[in-house]
């Protein structure tokens, strides 16, 4: 009697192509055949076969349930999907590693928080995905203790208008934002929330209320932007956003409340010279690119 070594069994099994594996993940999460061939660049009917292939002749196993148009992964369809995720993962991973093995290693950024909130999160997935065997050290200050430091590869600033330190990634509009809730007669003093009292935008902010007449009180101060928010958001007080950063809790107040328009301010990318790589490099394009969308 022949044994059957581990190996003899595996290599009996059919193969699936990433190819075809990269479809099937296309279909679950565009949910459907015809969605899922615009993102692989296929014909409806060429996905319908690749996909008639793996269900009938490769894995013998119903993968999908269709409802017209809409298409649901079955409980089979659904344990591949785990499996071809890993899949693609590693077969990224291979080649990044031994296509490009300079891309491995550690690279630190500085950003104010309220960038996280908003930009980062993308960018950083997407490049992680690209390039996961890079690490990221991500540092969190005000734009002012940022520009201080040389250990880090990579600043995300922001500036006032006319200032052409660095690389330009956007320029955003300033408003004034209170919760839904806020009642502006109800308060003779505005209570102020910032996140320093040191910043050009707390700055501008004071001198705005100021020249429109308004009375003012500090009354919160954070360098933490999730804490100004939640104060915000809770009716305690007004603050000075990026209109990008205006959650649907909050509401932006204008000029029929008596508050007047704010400046525009740029957010800008900082290089360290003495830090550069084809890594830094790499990540400065994402940031480029994700500060755009």
């Amino acid at each position: 009697m022949r044994y059957i070594s581990r190996i003899d069994q595996l290599s009996s099994y059919p193969s699936i192509d990433t190819e075809v594996l990269r479809t099937f993940v296309a279909i679950a999460d565009q949910g459907g055949f015809t969605r899922a061939g615009k993102q692989v660049n296929r014909t409806q009917s060429a996905v319908s076969m690749q996909m008639k292939r793996l269900e009938e002749d490769v894995l013998q196993r119903k993968l999908f349930e269709r409802d017209g148009r809409q298409v649901r992964l079955t409980p089979e369809g659904q344990v591949l999907l785990g499996y071809a995720r890993r899949i693609l993962k590693l077969h990224s991973e291979v080649f990044n590693t031994l296509r490009e093995p300079h891309m491995v290693g550690l690279v630190r950024i500085g950003t104010p928080d309220d960038y996280v909130m908003r930009f980062l999160p993308g960018i950083l997935k997407r490049f992680s995905k690209a390039y996961p065997l890079i690490q990221i050290e991500m540092h969190c200050e005000s734009s002012q203790v940022l520009m201080q430091r040389r250990d880090l590869a990579l600043t995300v600033i922001s500036r006032q208008p006319g200032d052409d330190i660095g690389e330009l990634l956007r320029t955003e509009r300033l408003v004034w934002a209170a919760a839904q809730s806020f009642c502006v007669d109800e308060h003779q003093v505005v209570p102020l929330a910032v996140s320093g009292t040191d910043c050009f935008g707390t700055q501008w902010t004071q001198t705005a209320l100021e020249a429109a007449g308004l009375d003012y009180r500090l009354a919160y101060h954070s360098s933490n932007c999730a804490a100004i928010q939640s104060v915000v958001g809770a009716g305690l007080a007004v603050m000075a956003s990026m209109e990008s950063l205006v959650t649907e809790d909050l509401r932006i107040l204008g000029s029929n409340e008596g508050f007047p328009p704010l400046p525009s301010m740029n957010l800008r990318l900082l290089r360290n010279p003495a830090m550069a790589s084809p890594i830094t490099e790499c990540l400065a394009e994402y940031i480029i690119e994700g500060f755009k969308l």
